[in-house]
Parts: structure tokens; C-alpha cells; sequence
């Protein structure tokens, strides 16, 4: 991506307004997770050690236009504070005279919070006015949130009308790693895509059939493709008003030469929980009352050789229900297999990296995606509104 980024514009004793993606997870005020706030801090620590005065704006949640208290941003004011070792300032609203008092006060190299910029209705809508609200408090805009990046909102698209607009270090990250992978892969390439509905990834297996070498699908999409087929998938997920698509991918892949493999056996459960009956079958032999639930053993062991002679592997959607530790062991072998391979590993954020996670495998993948949406969409090969707001180089 041809984009300008903080490294390319003059900082010091500017006020910077970067938009930040601190929409982690709460549990009772506490946050649970940190990554997202840990990943901004090489474009903090850049601005702050050059003497910006750093604004930062965040989501959290969906407040819908509407103050929400337990949605504020104070704990993860609390958090980046610890991390940098100095204190920020956070302020309870995002805009106004007061913000802009605080921001006054503000000497070279401090930090700032604003509140939850989702709290303002103009947020989403891309208000103009929003926009310009947020662009007065700056001199510079940085976008440093790639898990927003797919949104055209006002502190993410909208400002960098009124501003010069660069991107921060994560985004550039984001955008060079995944760029790279998909306009010049290394081969052999493998994608596995996986997740619960066939049209959520109708695009994403679309693009990357015309640039993998090897298609690995799983989860609950699988069923529909086994479906579309003639095969009996008992009550396992299905999308199927999509069984047409399913068979044009097939077809796809032949006519392309690629290797679209499907799962040649099923984990099945007589419920949909960790006390249920678990058995395997083979593909087309799901009893009526039974639903897949993950891909079976010799499913995970062609996947995995598949993966491990990659030279790169992007991994979007979870093969199985993993979340249920009995319909786990196929995300697992895959995580396994995209941590063992000698291969480049990008994984697309989302249930993905949630599974890389809880396998203890996130520190043996070379990437993981901060943005579910926004990689998923990245992959799909659609323009990103706010990355294509940025300065060109």
C-alpha cells in the first residue's frame, strides 16, 4: 500500500490525534485481554519519544450513539498507563471545550485518552461535522486501528478529510504483511478458511482461489460444500440457499487447477455440548439426528502435511466448534501444523487468533491479524475506507 506513515511527516511539538483500537475485552471493569492496547505502543512510544502530544481516540463496544458507563475507556486508560510507565490523561468526553482545554495543558510527549468516540451518534453515521470536531483538536491524524479500518466512520475515515493522515506502525504492519501475502505469495500457498456460514466467506474464498495453491475448508461452512454434493450432514449447519456457490467453487478450482480439499471425515455429537455422544464418520455418513462438530483425524492429518509444506499459510475460521474442549482437536492440529510449519504463518484475527490463543500457540505464529473484519474484508480484495482515506506516498 502506497500510503504515507507517521515515519514519513514531522511530529515533534504537534498535536496528534490517533485513532486507536482499544476495543478490548471487559469482565466486570477489568480488562481480560490486552493485546490490542500492547500493539499500538511502538506508534505511542514513536510519537511520545519525538515530542508529539499524543490525542488518542477508541471504541468499545456498541453504545449505539449513547453514553453507556460501563463502556467508557477509563480501564483502558489505566492499562496504557502501566505499560508506558508514565501517566495519560483521560477525559470523559470526546469532544469540546473542555477536551480542548485538557489538550492545551498538554507538553510535548504526553498522552492523552478521549472517551469512547462511539458514545457520539455522528461516529458511525461518518457525520462531516463529527469529522470536523475531532480534525480541531489535531494538527496531524494518524490511523493506527486496522480492526477498524473497514469502517467509514468520523474518527476513522471522516477526519482524514480535514487533516494530513498517515498511518501508524500497526497499520503499517497490517497493511505490508498481508498486502505482500497477497499480491506476491510465496508458493507453494496455503489458505484455510474455515467458520460457521458459507456466506460470510463467500468473497475471501472467491479471492483466494485465484491466488492460492492449496484451498483447506473446515468448520461449519464444510457441511454446506458436503450438502451441495449429495451427501447426508444429518443436522450440521447449512447454508442453503448457498449450494449453487458451493459447487461453483468446486468447479472453480478445477477449472483453475487448485487443490480445494474438503474434510474426508467428520467429528459428530448428538448435542451441542461438551457432555454429548461424540463418534467419527466418514463424509455422507451422518446419522439424521447427528450434527459435525469438527474435522476428523484423517481430515487434521492431510491438513496438517498440506500446511507444513507451505512456504505460506493465512488461516481465517476455526475448523470445529473449539470452544467445546471434545469438538476442539481440529483446531488444535491446525494451529499446531501453522506454528510447526517452516512456512511465513499470517493468522486473520477473529475466532482464528482466539484459537491460537487458547492453544498457547500466538508466540509461534509470525502473524496475527488485529482485525477480524477488517482482514477479512483486506483478503476479499475490497478497498479499506481507512486506509484509502491516507496520504499517498
Amino acid at each position: 500500500m502506497n500510503k504515507k506513515s507517521v515515519r514519513d511527516v514531522e511530529v515533534s511539538g504537534k498535536r496528534v490525534f490517533v485513532r486507536v483500537d482499544f476495543n478490548v475485552p471487559l469482565e466486570n471493569g477489568k480488562i481480560t485481554d490486552d493485546t490490542r492496547i500492547r500493539e499500538t505502543l511502538p506508534t505511542i512510544k514513536y510519537l511520545t519519544e519525538r515530542g508529539a502530544k499524543v490525542i488518542l481516540a477508541s471504541h468499545m463496544g456498541r453504545p449505539k450513539g449513547e453514553f453507556v458507563d460501563s463502556l467508557r475507556l477509563t480501564p483502558a486508560a489505566e492499562r496504557l498507563s502501566e505499560l508506558l510507565g508514565k501517566p495519560v490523561v483521560k477525559v470523559d468526553e470526546a469532544v469540546g471545550e473542555a477536551v480542548k482545554a485538557e489538550i492545551a495543558k498538554l507538553s510535548d510527549g504526553d498522552v492523552l485518552l478521549l472517551e469512547n468516540v462511539r458514545f457520539y451518534p455522528g461516529e458511525e453515521k461518518n457525520d462531516p461535522e463529527q469529522a470536523k470536531q475531532f480534525a480541531e483538536l489535531a494538527d496531524l491524524f494518524v490511523n493506527d486501528a486496522f480492526g477498524a479500518a473497514h469502517r467509514a466512520h468520523a474518527s476513522t475515515e471522516g477526519i482524514a478529510h480535514y487533516l494530513p493522515a498517515v498511518s501508524g506502525l500497526l497499520m503499517e504492519k497490517e497493511l505490508s504483511v498481508l498486502g505482500k501475502a497477497l499480491s506476491n505469495p510465496e508458493r507453494p500457498f496455503t489458505a484455510i478458511i474455515g467458520g460457521s456460514k458459507v456466506k460470510d466467506k463467500i468473497d475471501v474464498i472467491n479471492n483466494l482461489l485465484n491466488i492460492a495453491d492449496n484451498v483447506l475448508i473446515g468448520g461449519g461452512l464444510s457441511y454446506t460444500f458436503m450438502k451441495a454434493q449429495g451427501y447426508e450432514i444429518g443436522m450440521s449447519l447449512c447454508d442453503n440457499e448457498k449450494l449453487d456457490v458451493a459447487l461453483g467453487f468446486i468447479q472453480k478450482a478445477k477449472d483453475l487447477g487448485k487443490n480445494f480439499l474438503l474434510p474426508v471425515d467428520i467429528v459428530i455429537a448428538d448435542d451441542f455440548s461438551a457432555s454429548a455422544n461424540v463418534d467419527i464418520v466418514e463424509v455422507g455418513n451422518i446419522p439424521e439426528k447427528w450434527e459435525g462438530v469438527d474435522i476428523g483425524p484423517k481430515t487434521r492429518a492431510k491438513y496438517a502435511e498440506i500446511i507444513k509444506n507451505s512456504k505460506l499459510v493465512v488461516w481465517n475460521g476455526p475448523m470445529g466448534v473449539f470452544e467445546i474442549d471434545p469438538f476442539s482437536g481440529g483446531t488444535r492440529e491446525v494451529a499446531e501444523a501453522c506454528a510447526q510449519t517452516e512456512g511465513y504463518t499470517i493468522i486473520g484475527g477473529g475466532d482464528s487468533a482466539a484459537a491460537a490463543e487458547k492453544f498457547h500457540l500466538a508466540d509461534k505464529m509470525d502473524h496475527i491479524s488485529t482485525g477480524g473484519g477488517a482482514s477479512l474484508e483486506f483478503m476479499e480484495g475490497k478497498a479499506l475506507p481507512g486506509v484509502v482515506a491516507l496520504n499517498d506516498k
